[in-house]
């Protein structure tokens, strides 16, 4: 498709991003005959999960759910996630024709004319009467800060930009998280590495037995508290605990993942505690999370003092135009098809009130 620069165009709805969230949403704003704009800065259809290194093959994903109105069947357990979850992403958008609009950059969402939002892209602007948000997480790694950081001699990098297992043969690697991604690095990079280190701010929790609906139901209500308090969200992950596998059990009985407490301060060619203790390393990998990708909605002020966006459902408390999925409790798969639904359902309402309504008091 030509993305040349174009002027204003007039929608009903705009919907920021084109991963789990964003597809639900632009399912649902087609069933409801809303019209509406979907645009992505990806290259490709995959959503961040064309991002992710070629060792995590789509048997091992962490929770994927099938989007609204399509399964996803039959794919290799063997293949990488990125390749698999790309093409579903894909047949998807063909099958409900969604006519997804890239790579376009959302630079900023701002009060626009007659109670519209103004939505200025790489491309154009357009003209909304409602915005629905699906930008995730993947596009703001999170990167601590450390004494001494800057004089590290070896590599430091993200889980955003991990390449694999296959870059750290021989290395002395520090692993610094306490999430899955973190688990997942060290399993496999310390099968070729010269030694790991699993460093964690708080002692890691392993959760054993099942996880079903009821436990899914109060791990979400932990993140929700957050986001109507108006606090930034943590990820639902990061309540549940992680998964105890055979691959977890087996990390665990051989000492690869025996963590330490977070360091007191990085050096030259390692780290310090503030025991005095050192450990020499190469590599330093930040496997540190995300932060919610919605620097582009600052002109409409929707923070609150706490840092977060306040969210009651989908909907922004302090302006009910603007929708944000896949933030906060919706950030699971399962979890931002729901808001995809629940997105669309609040906007119908809000669109059948005349005039469009200027921001909430």
């Amino acid at each position: 498709m030509n993305n040349a620069t174009r002027d204003v165009d007039t929608v009903d709805v705009v919907v920021v991003g084109a991963g789990q969230a964003g597809l639900s949403s632009a399912y649902h704003l087609a069933r409801a005959g809303l019209d509406h704009v979907v645009l992505d800065h990806a290259p490709r259809p995959g959503g961040a999960w064309q991002y992710r290194w070629p060792s995590l093959t789509y048997g091992r994903v962490h929770g994927m759910h099938a989007l609204p109105g399509m399964e996803l069947t039959g794919a290799d357990p063997l293949r990488p996630s990125s390749e698999v979850i790309g093409e579903y992403f894909a047949s998807y958008e063909d099958r409900f024709d969604l006519r997804v609009r890239r790579p376009v950059d959302v630079s900023a969402v701002r009060e626009g004319d007659d109670g519209r939002l103004r939505v200025e892209t790489s491309v154009g602007v357009w003209s909304a009467r409602a915005v629905i948000n699906a930008t995730g997480t993947w596009d703001r790694p999170f990167w601590p800060r450390y004494p001494g950081q800057e004089t590290f001699r070896g590599r430091q990098l993200h889980t955003a930009n991990y390449p694999g297992p296959q870059d750290f043969a021989g290395a002395r690697v520090i692993v610094v998280g306490g999430g899955t991604s973190a688990v997942q690095h060290l399993l496999e990079i310390a099968e070729v590495a010269a030694e790991t280190t699993w460093v964690t701010r708080r002692p890691p929790v392993f959760r054993d037995g099942g996880f079903g609906e009821a436990e899914g139901r109060a791990a979400v209500a932990l993140v929700d508290e957050r986001v109507r308090r108006g606090l930034p969200p943590q990820s639902v992950v990061s309540v549940t605990g992680l998964p105890l596998n055979e691959a977890v059990r087996a990390g665990l009985a051989s000492g690869v993942l025996d963590r330490r407490p977070v360091f007191d301060r990085i050096t030259a060619t390692g780290a310090v505690w503030a025991d005095g203790s050192r450990v020499g390393a190469d590599v330093i990998l930040w496997a540190t999370g995300f932060r919610a990708a919605v620097d582009h909605l600052a002109p409409l002020r929707l923070r609150e003092p706490g840092g977060g966006i306040r969210v009651e459902g989908t909907g922004a408390v302090r302006d009910e135009r603007v929708h944000l999925v896949g933030y906060g409790p919706s950030a699971s798969t399962i979890g931002a098809n729901r808001a995809g639904g629940a997105a669309v359902r609040e906007i119908r309402r809000l669109l059948t009130r005349e005039p469009v309504g200027s921001p909430a008091a």
